[in-house]
Formats: structure tokens, C-alpha cells, sequence
């Protein structure tokens, strides 16, 4: 039990993205007590993590595919996190640019063709990538963020409280009256 408690603490501090808090914990007396297989496939999945790379943290999964599909929790945080990790390195890896070819985009996650295009896709229709896929050229279209103006809120803000101010007038009319 205490093995499993272990390996649940390192994924808590993985999926709160403060994987190096894993490196005392692990160096600790009662790190070094209870090292397993699975506590060692946590520790790999937190230095990958360290690093930001995306390959790497595949790759540990490759590697320690018994250790982490044994246990049914540690396996869905770690897919959910291998998807967010991808979108950070896609976000990251197309600042700079306007208009790309979905091979050169594919080519710089060192991902394959297809799951680039389904993650750049899936990005898209969640609205966290304002763009357009353009798949008949094979480009990537992206647009700036556009400026959302407070007009409208402000407007509402304001007919509501002409409207209380309103209300309180006719109130006092009729008290008047």
C-alpha cells in the first residue's frame, strides 16, 4: 500500500506541473524504502516533464508501459497529460508564425502526419487554436487573438442601472403620490 501511496503523491505533483518537487521526495529515506518498477517509471515521467519534451515523455511511457496501464488511474492522468504537454509544444512551436505547412508542424513535434493534423484539428474546434486548417494546400492558417472590446458589457451595465435607478424613482413617486 505504501508503494501505491507513493506512486499516487509523485502523480499528484506531476499533474499540478511541479514535477521537480518529485526529486526529494524520491531521494528521501522512505523514497529510497519503497523503489519499485512503478515508482521508477513515475521518476522518469517527471524528469521528462522537467524537460518539456514531448518524445521523451512518450518514449518513458514506452518503456514503462506494464508498470503504468497496471494501475487504471495513473494511466488516464498520464494520457490526459500527454495530450495537454502536445498542445503546449503545438502552441508553443506556432507563436511565431502565420501561415505553416502542417508537415513542417508535424516535422517540429516529431509526431506523424496524421495525429498532428487530428491534434491541430481538435485544438481548433475546442477554440484553443484561433486558425483554420487549409488541407487542400496543407497549411495551417493562424490569426492573431482578436481584441474583445467591453462595449457591450458596459452598455448592459449600464441600462441595468438606469433601469434600477428607475425602478427607485417610481417607487418614490408613488410613496409621493
Amino acid at each position: 500500500k505504501a508503494t501505491t501511496a507513493m506512486k499516487y503523491m509523485l502523480l499528484s505533483k506531476i499533474m499540478q506541473n511541479r514535477p521537480q518537487e518529485t526529486s526529494p521526495i524520491l531521494s528521501s529515506k522512505s523514497g529510497l524504502k519503497y523503489a519499485s518498477p512503478g515508482i521508477d517509471a513515475m521518476a522518469a515521467i517527471a524528469t521528462a516533464l522537467t524537460e518539456r519534451n514531448l518524445k521523451k515523455f512518450e518514449q518513458v511511457r514506452g518503456q514503462f508501459k506494464s508498470q503504468i496501464d497496471e494501475d487504471a488511474i495513473i494511466a488516464y492522468h498520464l494520457d490526459d497529460l500527454n495530450e495537454t504537454l502536445l498542445e503546449q509544444n503545438i502552441l508553443r512551436i506556432l507563436e511565431p508564425f502565420s501561415r505553416v505547412e502542417i508537415e513542417h508542424v508535424a516535422e517540429l513535434v516529431e509526431l506523424p502526419l496524421p495525429r498532428t493534423q487530428a491534434k491541430l484539428r481538435e485544438m481548433i474546434l475546442d477554440g484553443k487554436l484561433n486558425s483554420t486548417l487549409d488541407q487542400g494546400v496543407g497549411v495551417l492558417i493562424v490569426f492573431d487573438r482578436e481584441q474583445v472590446r467591453s462595449t457591450y458589457g458596459n452598455a448592459l451595465k449600464t441600462i441595468k442601472n438606469t433601469s434600477e435607478v428607475l425602478d427607485t424613482l417610481y417607487g418614490m413617486a408613488k410613496q409621493i403620490a
